[in-house]
């Protein structure tokens, strides 16, 4: 195999990180500040996929790259006040079992509306393409979107770092009962929290849909690599769960570029396995009080 398709499949590998990444920030976000185990945030992921196919006839895909993260963020935050908040004080296996039946439903609901067979999403016009560096040609809405993705991080991690929300929430993962005795709520910020991380899934979906096809169980197939993700990583690291994220997506890029893409994922369980016998909290995970 030569160096370039090497090169590709790397890239690729890489870009399926990004995509992990986008899912597992709002799953570490949303356990580590209220406990919840969300199953169900693979399925905003094809809720927001769906959503691009229904509003780019109307508004384009730009319109559509706005409005339907916006719109499954907007959900998340009714889940999070109608559902999420009866659990904060519950032990995480209820909430896996909650989360698991949403996921169940809103998996039935979009092949109710929408029908079982995949659909497909054209790339915008704009966006087709190649980017050519010498003898190196790879996919120009790929790029692009590789950009996104680490726009959207660099800009979550201001917002957690630099802002006084960010301070709050940092500080209601470490220690929510100090946080109480100071007098603020942190009902407000886990909603927040929740649209934010839910938010990202929907922009994910969005993202990946001029890539992959479009089916009810798409949630399914991303929900179990974004949680080794997020093991890999370890809880409350925002880095750590970057840093995870791409190295998975760099060990299945590898696998499949010297020809064992067959074992791919199996490599990435492999790693979290691996991971977990020397590090069991993680490569960055944080040492949170509430969980111990």
């Amino acid at each position: 195999m030569s160096a370039m398709l090497l090169a590709q499949q790397i890239l690729n590998g890489l870009l399926d990180g990004v995509y992990y990444l986008l899912i597992a920030l709002g799953l570490s976000l949303i356990f580590s500040l209220g406990g919840i185990v969300n199953l169900a945030h693979g399925a905003f992921y094809a809720i927001g996929a769906y959503l691009t196919l229904v509003l780019s006839p109307y508004l384009g895909f730009g319109g559509a790259f706005v409005a339907a993260p916006v719109a499954v963020a907007l959900l998340g935050m009714v889940v999070e006040r109608t559902l999420f908040r009866r659990f904060y004080r519950s032990d995480p296996i209820l909430s896996l079992l909650m989360t698991f039946g949403l996921a169940m439903v809103a998996e039935q609901v979009l092949r109710m509306i929408f029908g079982a067979p995949p659909l497909s999403y054209s790339i915008p016009p704009p966006l087709r393409g190649q980017v050519a560096i010498g003898s190196f040609i790879y996919s120009f809405y790929r790029v692009v979107l590789l950009g996104i993705a680490a726009t959207c991080i660099a800009g979550l991690w201001l917002l957690l770092q630099k802002t006084s929300f960010g301070r709050v929430v940092r500080a209601g993962v470490q220690n929510p009962d100090m946080v109480g005795a100071l007098g603020i709520s942190l009902q407000p910020y886990m909603s927040a929290v929740a649209a934010l991380g839910i938010g990202l899934a929907g922009l994910a979906g969005v993202l990946l849909a001029p890539i992959y096809s479009i089916h009810p169980a798409m949630g399914q197939e991303i929900i179990t690599p974004a949680f080794v993700v997020v093991v890999i990583g370890g809880l409350g690291s925002f880095w750590g769960v970057v840093a995870a994220a791409l190295l998975v997506g760099l060990v299945k890029g590898v696998m499949v570029g010297i020809g064992y893409s067959a074992a791919s994922t199996a490599a990435i369980y492999l790693l979290m396995l691996l991971v977990l016998l020397f590090r069991p909290r993680g490569l960055f995970g944080e040492r949170i009080l509430r969980f111990e």
